[in-house]
């Protein structure tokens, strides 16, 4: 609520906090705690069109060497305490890497997206999860030292939130678009695919909260059908710009290249 900021705990169904705020799940079991005074349009984030592109897109496999870099950066934690670990993707969309994290690692799976349509999605498919609307920019609805992992892929990053959810021992794993993410289409679509180092400016964002462990790159190459390469476009925005619709739309099958800057963090000494 407005003004409020208290962290949720759960009992049942019912969400709540000290203030004596609740909130109950949607129907197909998400919450929305999304304020007006939370977004800037009726229907923020993903539209249906882009979160069901970016469904189609996972489901065939393209995020697949993703998900395994999340499964094996999970496996690589520091023991500790005999626990069900938990696990927070911030900006989860419709949920292909942290449902698939969740199904196959026995952790407490949360995530969190503006997009209420993407949220959707992920909790029909992967009920198992807490799946929250909320905006991530404004503050994480959990309590301090909640999770031994963050996720932020391709997603945007609240470094003091993200550290102040995180326990001691935990990690925060950062991808962001490769130097090469789809130079091939980028430059059939603009002439050129020119080269942008994201992950020197994500790990200067977070610097003043988190301590950079590991840099890696994950790189992969993928033949795209022409809807495929539709979705794509969808999923990234570009379609929604008229003449680079208009050129996409006569792209036939592309070979591409998919890669990822992964950033690895914990938490940073006090400042």
């Amino acid at each position: 609520m407005r003004g409020c900021g208290e962290p949720l705990a759960r009992a049942g169904a019912t969400w709540s906090c000290e203030r004596g705020h609740t909130f109950d799940p949607s129907r197909s079991g998400y919450l929305n705690l999304l304020q007006p005074q939370d977004r800037k349009s009726k229907h923020p984030g993903d539209s249906k069109a882009a979160a069901a592109a970016r469904r189609r897109l996972s489901d065939a496999g393209l995020e697949n060497a993703m998900r395994d870099e999340v499964l094996r950066e999970y496996d690589s934690l520091p023991s500790g305490e005999e626990r069900r670990r938990a696990v927070l993707d911030v900006g989860c969309g419709e949920g292909f890497l942290l449902g698939s994290l969740a199904g196959s690692r026995a952790l407490e799976a949360h995530g969190i997206d503006i997009s209420a349509l993407a949220i959707d999605l992920a909790a029909k498919r992967y009920p198992g999860a807490t799946w929250i609307v909320g905006n991530a920019d404004r503050g994480l609805p959990w309590r301090d030292g909640s999770f031994d992992l963050v996720l932020s892929v391709t997603a945007r990053r609240n470094g003091p939130e993200m550290r102040r959810v995180l326990r001691a021992s935990g990690r925060v794993l950062v991808a962001v678009p490769g130097p090469d993410d789809l130079a091939e289409l980028r430059k059939a679509l603009l002439g050129k695919a020119t080269e942008r180092d994201r992950g020197a400016s994500a790990a200067e964002e977070l610097a003043p909260d988190l301590e950079l462990l590991s840099r890696r790159t994950v790189r992969t190459s993928a033949r795209l059908s022409a809807a495929q390469i539709q979705d794509l476009l969808t999923a990234t925005y570009r379609g929604g710009r008229l003449r680079e619709a208009e050129r996409g739309a006569g792209i036939g099958d592309l070979a591409v290249t998919i890669s990822r800057e992964l950033l690895v963090f914990r938490a940073g000494a006090p400042a």
